[in-house]
């Protein structure tokens, strides 16, 4: 089959062969470029040992989350690069290039000598392998979406490219199955001293079936006729950001599509998980279960809204999500933490918390859990406050007068913090140990537990809601690919598609947690921290609503 013509005579029925070859090829690529992503974080603790060791654990573990950090802060910088490449020389060849530099640099983690080998150099290296595969992602994928789309028939865009939309999730599975599967064989032991390599070297493994199977497909055909017409634009980042006519586009696709889509996104999968192990202290293993099996349930719907999109339209499935979403995260979420942690619940409507001190006392508190006893607070309001982040107790702040000590009141109990300021290090201690052990009594007698009981959880409950944040994902990123192809003209597509997604995924979405742990961390208010998505997902119905327009009828052979 010819290169110019594969999309033109497709049926309009069902989907070829050398379309299902063309899905499978880019998906699959696309899984593994995700596969390669994901394992640094899934290892960044072990990272940190090895990579960081001159370091206390505290900053070490902060240096190893910065560096996993780095590769979503660059992915807006190899959408330009790769796109504006891909523009130039082809759909085919630009991803061939984004699957080589992911997966040789995920490689190369594998091998890399430790800092207890070569110093400094190790984690200079590492921050520099991470950055060349967020800049790998950031072209991979338009590349997957553009190729994909411009092989579809008119009528089937959406569903094409929903394949594309599963891959996120399918290559976070497969990094953790690897890492359990290598965990289980060698012990956990053997799999921290050298074992974690294993995962970062089967990547070279994914990569050479990867490349295989992209070498046997032909270029996009669309991209082949304007090479064989002389069509190519000749300045893409130009036509695309140059020119306020595209630049506008480029704007309200970030604004109007694809901020909203990411936060969904990282909100009902991520937040969710964290709010679940952190906020609710649902042990790890059973909260990644539940996050698996409403995966597991939902993940058919990224194909579902795709297909649907081709029959109603990419627009109103994708604000709909945003709204939806916007209007029910915050009875959901209550919801987990009713059917999910019911003595918590229960604690916090019968003897709510309330912090009564001067606000000049109190410092924003903005340290991950893991980090907590790494980190000092010496302050009245910050010391009781540290101490019931801690248990995720929920409460509310009161102003105190100027310069008095902080207090908190849990149900009818009152507990006065202390003064470490004219205290030795020796009383600070022991002054802190007492009023840690008052204030576990009064958060113990109050009926906040611990933990989460797996005996009092309603688990299909928990399940029901989980489920239904993450159709509200399928619901705005499963046409989102499709919507994004078809709002740029052939000549600057990949280009232009490719900023938007990935400063909205890379950067609103990718900084979600940290934001929304830090709202709840400023307020008290454990749910403190869904404004940060409801507003984006708000944000983002109102402008594409007003100012984007419906493509899924468009000709995008212009």
């Amino acid at each position: 089959m010819s290169t110019t013509s594969t999309a033109a005579a497709a049926p309009s029925g069902g989907i070829t062969k050398e379309h299902r070859k063309v899905i499978l090829a880019s998906s699959l690529g696309t899984v593994f470029e995700w596969y390669d992503f994901y394992l640094y974080g899934s290892l960044a603790a072990v990272i940190a040992v090895h990579f960081f060791s001159s370091l206390a654990p505290g900053p070490a573990f902060i240096m190893a989350l910065l560096t996993f950090a780095a590769g979503f802060a660059v992915r807006p910088f190899g959408a330009i690069v790769f796109g504006r490449l891909g523009d130039l020389i082809g759909r085919k060849y630009t991803f061939l290039i984004t699957i080589v530099i992911m997966g040789i640099s995920t490689f190369l983690v594998g091998v890399l000598p430790t800092y207890a080998s070569i110093g400094i150099a190790a984690p200079i290296i590492l921050v520099i392998l991470r950055c060349l595969q967020g800049l790998a992602l950031g072209g991979e994928y338009g590349g997957a979406a553009t190729y994909v789309a411009e092989h579809a028939p008119n009528g089937k865009r959406g569903l094409y490219t929903s394949f594309i939309q599963t891959t996120a999730t399918v290559g976070l599975f497969l990094s953790l199955l690897v890492i359990l599967g290598c965990r289980l064989i060698l012990g956990n032991e053997a799999f921290a001293e050298w074992g974690w390599r294993i995962p970062f070297l089967i990547s070279f493994v994914l990569l050479l079936i990867s490349v295989w199977i992209r070498m046997q497909l032909n270029e996009s055909p669309l991209f082949q006729k304007m090479k064989e017409e002389g069509t190519r634009s000749k300045a893409p980042l130009t036509e695309s950001f140059g020119n306020w006519s595209n630049g506008k586009i480029v704007l309200l696709a970030l604004l109007g599509a694809t901020a909203g889509q990411a936060v969904v996104w990282y909100a009902g999968q991520f937040y969710a998980l964290f709010f679940m192990t952190q906020t609710l202290k649902i042990d790890p293993i059973t909260a990644n279960l539940f996050i698996a099996a409403a995966l597991a349930i939902a993940t058919g719907g990224f194909v579902f809204f795709g297909w649907l999109s081709d029959k109603i339209g990419r627009k109103p499935i994708i604000m709909a999500g945003c709204l939806l979403a916007a209007l029910t995260y915050f009875p959901l979420f209550k919801g987990l933490a009713h059917y999910g942690n019911p003595a918590l619940a229960a604690a916090a409507e019968a003897n709510p918390a309330v912090v009564v001190a001067d606000p000049a006392d109190c410092s924003f508190q903005f340290v991950p859990g893991e980090l907590k006893s790494h980190v000092k607070f010496s302050n009245s309001c910050d010391i009781v406050k540290n101490l019931l982040n801690g248990r995720s107790v929920n409460y509310s702040n009161e102003a105190a007068p100027a310069g008095s000590l902080a207090s908190v009141r849990i149900g009818e109990t009152v507990i006065q913090s202390v003064d470490l300021s004219t205290l030795s290090a020796e009383e600070a201690k022991a002054a802190q140990d007492k009023l840690g052990a008052d204030v576990t009594a009064a958060i113990d007698a109050a009926g906040y537990p611990a933990k989460a009981d797996n005996a009092q959880m309603n688990k299909p409950m928990v399940l029901l809601i989980l489920t239904i944040l993450v159709l509200y994902v399928t619901m705005v990123y499963g046409p989102i690919a499709a919507w994004l192809v078809e709002l740029f003209p052939t000549r600057i597509r990949y280009t232009s598609m490719s900023l938007p997604y990935h400063i909205g995924n890379g950067w609103f979405g990718g900084f979600l947690p940290t934001t929304a742990f830090a709202l709840v961390l400023l307020t008290g208010n454990i749910y403190a921290g869904l404004w940060y998505p409801i507003v984006i997902a708000v944000m983002t119905f109102i402008v594409g609503t007003l100012f984007l327009r419906e493509t899924k009828d468009v000709d995008i052979t212009k």
